[in-house]
């Protein structure tokens, strides 16, 4: 790449929440790609160790071209020592939403850069939240709206589980996905400008 060139970013990310939250910091990816990562954690394996894998992974997955930054992220959600991950069905939803109702759990967003040189920078969020109790209707209501599947740990903060949210000490944007502020330092570290 000359020098002159500023390098671009790639989002290793198909969600539309990470492209919304890039967008807030006026960064618009050149390229969008889906890496094929598999997020199983491995047996023993700690929410931290778990999210910083997984991030890593899918960054070093996506095909880096000269002068392209490869962005990714992975976000969890962890009570103790027990990982969450975007439940499979209703049924695993509604568990997962009766395990979170009523007390606080850790949202780990980690966040993965490589640079146009080919080094590779982490940041890791940790953002608490406390849920109020949450009642069997609460929860089947939630469930049968849908909002809940595909998003770790079963919720989606920035839609009606935000009514839940009776303390939040972190980055509420790391709980929607992509946690801004890391992202930013790491991308001015990679060159790349914010709007």
């Amino acid at each position: 790449m000359p020098s002159d060139q500023a390098p671009v970013l790639v989002l290793a990310s198909a969600s539309p929440r990470r492209r919304d939250l890039l967008a807030r910091i006026g960064v618009v990816p050149a390229r969008i790609v889906a890496p094929d990562v598999d997020e199983t954690p491995l047996k023993g394996e700690r929410p931290r160790d778990y999210v910083r894998r997984v991030a890593a992974a899918k960054a070093n997955a996506v095909e880096r071209t000269p002068g392209e930054v490869i962005l990714a992220a992975d976000t969890t959600i962890a009570v103790g020592r027990r990982i969450l991950g975007k439940p499979a069905d209703a049924g695993e939803l509604r568990w997962m939403l009766g395990l979170l109702a009523g007390r606080r759990h850790h949202c780990l967003s980690s966040v993965a850069v490589i640079d146009a040189a080919g080094r590779l920078r982490e940041q890791l969020s940790d953002t608490l939240v406390v849920f109020k109790p949450l009642s069997t209707a609460e929860i089947d209501a939630y469930v049968a709206g849908g909002e809940g599947m595909g998003k770790a740990g079963g919720y989606a903060i920035q839609g009606h589980a935000e009514t839940w949210v009776r303390r939040l000490d972190g980055s509420h944007s790391g709980v929607v996905g992509l946690p801004l502020y890391e992202t930013a330092a790491l991308l001015r570290t990679a060159g790349i400008r914010l709007g």
